[in-house]
C-alpha cells in the first residue's frame, strides 16, 4: 500500500470527496507503536496513566468484565467508544470522520474498529441534495465500516452551528490553530443513498457520548428513507416491467467536487481507512504499482474521425412485410421481452440483486448449449436493475461485459475491467498490479462491480492465471465484485479448471435447457405479431421449431431458419410476379386444360408464391444444414449435376477412381435407360420435372457433336413395344471443362473427349448429399 507523503503536499484533485487536511497527525507522535486494547476495568489516573496492578486485580476478579473492551491505546494516545476520529483516506490527502461504535480484532487479525460515518455534502451525488450546506458542514449517516486502528489520524470535534460560531465568530477555524482541519458543524442526518435527511437538530442535544450511539442511530434510521424499496419477483420479470430500458447517459448527473482545505499526514506507517459507500469516483491521480511505487503511464482514449454515415428511413426498412420480417427475425434484433425465460430471469435477478444490496462480492456460474438465452437473460436483468437504480429503489453499480471471443489475449480483461472502474487505459500487466491493490485495499466507497465473462472456455489460459483472479476476488471481504461466468458446457470447471480455481467459483450455479418446440414457437410468433400480411404459415413456424428442437434447442438457429424462409419467400414472390408480368394473356383453349389448371400442383404453388410454408422451410433447413459446397452443387446445370452423378454411380460401382469420359457417358446411358425401362408409374412430380428438363435441354440437342437426340415423347415411360429412345442432355462436354475450372473434377488434356481420363475432385460423399433430394434425379430415378 502507498503511504502518505511527508511534508505539505500540493492541493487535493477536486473530485475527492470527504474532509480535508494537510498537516502532520500530530497527536499520534511519529513512533511506530502496537496498538493496545483498553478494558472497561482499567482504571485512569490523572495523568492518563493506567493502573495496571488494578487492571490485573479486577482481572482475576471478574474476567468476564474484562473482556469488553471499551477504547484501544499507542504509546500516549488514547481513544474510546463513542470517540469522533479522523481516517486517513484511501489514495488521497484527505480524511474521513467517524465515530467509534465497537472494537474487534478484523479478518487479517489486526485490532480494528467500527466507525459510524459522517458524510459531506460533495459525497451526495443526487440532484436533489440540500444547497443549503454551510463551510465545514458534515450528515451523520447509517453506513458502518470496519477500520484497522492504524488508519487512524486524529480526533475530531462535532458541534452546532451556534456553538460553532460562538467559538469561530468569522465561521472560519484559523488556519495556524492546532483545530484546524478538525472542527465541523452537523445539524441534520443523511441517507446518501436515498439523498433523504432528518430534520435539523442541535449536536449537543441529542449526542453527549457513547451512551447516546443507539439513540443516534435510531434518530437517523427513522428519519431518512431507507436504502430501497424492495419489489418481489413478479414485479421484477420481464413481463411486468417492460417500460424500464437502459439509459446510456447515466454519468449525466456526476459533477465535481469542490475543493477544500487540506491536511497531508507526515506518517509512513498511516494506512488507508475504509470508507462509506457511496458512487464511484473518478480522480486525476496517477496510478502506481503497489510494489515499485513507479509511475504508470495512462494510455489516452483513441479519437476517431467521424465518417459520413447513411442513414435509412424507416420507410426504407420497412417498406415491405417481408422487409419487417427478417428485422425481426434477426438475432440482433432485440426484443421487448424474453419469452420462456421467466424463471431464469428470476434467478439471476435475485442473485444479483443481493450481491449489489448487501455489498459482497459472488461468483455465478451460467451453463447451457448455444442459443438457450444466457447471455441475453443476463443483459435483460441488468437493465431491469439499471431501470431500479435510477428509481431510486437499488444502489448504483458499474456493468462490464468482457467476451472472450473479442479480444486477442485473456489478459486484456484486466485492461477492460480497469478501465471500467476508473475510467483508465492501461497495459494488461499495469492493469493486473493495480487490480490486486484496488480490491486488496478496504474501501467500502467503492461501487459494486458485475463482470459478465462471456464465452468463458476462451479466456482460459496455460496457467490459468486470468480464471484464477477474476474468482478470486470476489471472495475479497471489501471487493464488491460480482462475477457473471457464462460458459456452453455445465461441467467446464471441473473438466478444464484446476480445483483451486472451480473452489472459487462456489455453488451458485444456474443451467439453462434447451428450447423445446412450443417454446421455439413462442420466441419465433413473438418477433413475428407485428410484422403486416401474414406471410407465414403457423404450421412452417412449427415445423421449423420441432426441426431445431430435435436437435439443439438452438433459439438462435430457428431464427436464422425462419429468417432465410422469409427471404426464400420473397425471392419467389419476385419471381412470379415477373413471370406474371411477361406471360401473355391467352384464353385457355379447353375447359378440360382449365379444370387441370385448376388441380395442378403448379398452379397451387404460384397461388401459394409469395408465403412461408413448410416446403420454404424445408429448403432453408437444407441450405443451413449443409455446407458451401453443397450449396455450390445444387446451383450447377443440369448437365453438370447429371455429370458428377454419373461419375459418382461409375466410381462407386467400379471402384475405380479414375474413368474416362467415354465410360462416364455409358454410366449415364445405363441410368437413363434403366429408367426408360422401369414398368413403375410415373407421379405427378416425375412428369413435371421430366417434361420441364426434357423441354429445357431439347434445343440444345445438336449443339453437340456426341449427343443423342431427344425423343418426341416428352415422358420417360416404356412403350407398348417396349423400346423408348434416351436422353442424354445437351452441353456434356462443356459442362466437364466448366466443371474442371471450378475444381469439382480433374479432366486430362482439360478437354473433354471419350479417352479422356477423368475423376472427382471432391468428395464422393459430397456428391452424394448434394443430389440426394434433388427432384429433377429423382425424376430421370437416379437414387443415390
Amino acid at each position: 500500500m502507498t503511504g502518505p507523503v511527508p511534508g505539505r503536499s500540493k492541493r487535493a484533485a477536486p473530485y475527492l470527496p470527504g474532509v480535508s487536511r494537510e498537516d502532520s497527525d500530530d497527536e499520534l507522535g511519529t513512533d511506530d507503536l502496537p496498538w493496545e486494547w483498553i478494558y472497561e476495568n482499567d482504571s485512569v489516573g490523572p495523568e492518563g496513566e493506567t493502573n495496571a496492578e488494578n487492571g490485573r486485580k479486577r482481572k482475576r476478579a471478574n474476567a468476564a468484565q474484562e473482556t469488553r473492551i471499551i477504547g484501544a491505546r499507542m504509546g500516549n494516545y488514547e481513544c474510546y467508544l463513542g470517540d469522533t476520529m479522523l481516517l486517513k483516506a484511501e489514495g488521497s490527502n484527505e480524511a474521513w470522520v467517524g465515530i467509534i461504535c465497537d472494537f474487534q480484532v478484523d479478518d487479517d487479525g489486526e485490532k480494528a474498529a467500527n466507525f459510524m460515518w459522517f458524510s459531506s455534502q460533495q459525497e451526495i451525488r443526487s440532484a436533489n441534495k440540500r444547497t443549503d450546506f454551510v463551510e465545514n458542514e458534515l450528515y451523520i449517516t447509517t453506513s458502518f465500516d470496519v477500520n484497522s486502528l492504524t488508519t487512524i489520524n486524529g480526533k475530531a470535534q462535532i458541534m452546532s452551528q451556534e456553538v460553532y460560531m460562538k467559538r469561530f465568530p468569522n465561521g472560519k477555524v484559523p488556519r495556524k490553530s492546532s483545530e484546524f482541519g478538525k472542527v465541523f458543524i452537523c445539524r441534520r442526518g443523511c441517507n446518501t443513498r436515498t439523498c433523504t435527511y432528518t430534520d435539523e437538530f442541535i449536536w449537543e442535544d441529542i449526542y453527549r457520548g457513547r451512551e447516546d450511539l443507539d439513540a443516534l442511530q435510531e434518530l437517523v434510521r427513522k428519519g431518512t428513507k431507507a436504502t430501497r424499496k424492495r419489489k418481489s419477483s413478479k414485479e421484477a420479470s420481464p413481463d411486468r416491467d417492460q417500460e424500464y430500458k437502459l439509459d446510456a447517459d447515466l454519468e449525466q448527473e456526476d459533477g465535481e467536487y469542490a475543493p477544500g482545505v487540506f491536511r497531508t499526514p507526515k506518517k509512513a506507517r498511516t494506512r488507508d481507512a475504509v470508507t462509506p459507500s457511496s458512487r464511484h469516483k473518478k480522480t486525476g491521480n496517477k496510478p502506481t504499482t503497489p510494489s515499485s511505487h513507479r509511475r504508470i503511464l495512462v494510455k489516452k482514449h483513441l479519437e476517431f474521425t467521424p465518417l459520413a454515415t447513411r442513414i435509412l428511413s424507416p420507410a426504407h426498412i420497412q417498406a415491405s412485410p417481408y422487409q419487417v420480417a427478417r428485422t425481426q427475425l434477426h438475432v440482433a434484433s432485440v426484443p421487448t421481452s424474453l419469452p420462456c425465460r421467466e424463471s431464469e430471469f428470476s434467478l439471476v435477478y435475485s442473485h444479483l440483486e443481493a450481491a449489489i444490496t448487501d455489498g459482497t462480492g459472488t461468483c455465478i456460474y451460467i451453463s447451457g448449449t448455444p442459443g438457450t438465452g444466457k447471455t441475453a437473460t443476463v443483459r435483460e436483468v441488468v437493465s431491469h436493475l439499471d431501470a431500479a437504480v435510477r428509481a431510486d429503489e437499488l444502489d448504483d453499480f458499474i456493468f462490464v461485459e468482457i467476451n472472450g471471443m473479442k479480444i486477442t489475449d485473456p489478459h486484456q480483461s484486466y485492461s477492460l475491467l480497469w478501465e471500467a472502474l476508473k475510467g483508465q487505459r492501461v497495459s494488461p500487466a499495469q492493469a493486473l498490479d493495480l487490480l490486486e491493490r484496488e480490491f486488496s485495499h478496504p474501501s467500502p466507497r467503492r461501487v459494486p462491480c458485475v463482470v459478465l465473462m462471456d464465452e468463458l472456455d476462451q479466456l482460459v489460459t496455460k496457467n490459468q492465471g486470468v480464471m484464477y483472479n477474476f474468482f478470486n476476488w470476489p471472495g475479497l471481504r471489501h471487493s464488491r465484485l460480482i462475477v457473471l461466468a457464462v460458459a456452453n458446457t455445465m461441467d467446464l470447471p471441473e473438466r478444464t479448471l484446476s480445483n483451486k480455481i472451480s473452489s472459487r467459483l462456489g455453488l451458485t450455479r444456474i443451467t439453462f435447457p434447451g428450447y423445446n418446440h412450443e417454446q421455439l414457437m413462442r420466441i419465433v410468433q413473438s418477433r413475428l405479431e407485428h410484422v403486416p400480411g401474414d406471410i407465414v404459415d403457423a404450421d412452417a413456424v412449427q415445423f421449423a421449431a420441432r426441426k431445431v428442437a430435435a436437435v439443439s434447442g438452438d433459439a438462435r438457429r430457428a431464427l436464422d431458419i425462419c429468417r432465410r424462409a422469409v427471404e426464400l419467400a420473397e425471392a419467389d414472390a419476385k419471381t412470379y410476379s415477373n413471370e406474371e408480368s411477361s406471360a401473355p394473356n391467352t384464353p385457355s383453349k379447353s375447359a378440360s386444360r382449365r379444370k387441370e389448371a385448376e388441380v395442378s400442383p403448379v398452379k397451387k404453388k404460384k397461388a401459394a408464391t409469395g408465403r412461408v410454408t413448410i416446403e420454404t422451410v424445408r429448403r432453408a433447413i437444407n441450405e443451413a444444414t449443409s455446407n458451401p459446397l453443397q450449396q455450390y452443387l445444387r446451383s450447377l446445370p443440369f448437365a453438370s449435376r447429371l455429370l458428377l452423378v454419373a461419375l459418382s454411380m461409375r466410381t462407386q460401382r467400379t471402384g475405380l477412381a479414375e474413368s474416362t469420359f467415354g465410360d462416364v457417358l455409358e454410366e449415364m446411358q445405363r441410368m437413363l435407360k434403366f429408367f426408360a425401362g422401369e414398368s413403375r408409374p410415373l407421379t405427378l412430380l416425375d412428369r413435371k420435372a421430366t417434361a420441364s428438363t426434357t423441354s429445357s435441354l431439347a434445343a440444345g440437342a445438336v449443339a453437340d457433336s456426341d449427343l443423342m437426340t431427344v425423343a418426341a415423347a416428352p415422358s420417360f415411360s416404356r412403350s407398348k413395344s417396349g423400346s423408348s429412345q434416351i436422353v442424354r442432355p445437351a452441353g456434356l462436354s462443356i459442362a466437364a471443362v466448366d466443371l474442371t475450372g471450378a475444381g469439382m473434377i480433374n479432366l486430362e488434356g482439360q478437354k473433354a473427349e471419350r479417352p479422356s481420363k477423368m475423376r472427382l475432385a471432391v468428395g464422393d460423399e459430397e456428391v452424394r448429399l448434394a443430389f440426394r433430394d434433388d427432384p429433377e434425379m429423382k425424376a430421370i430415378g437416379v437414387v443415390l
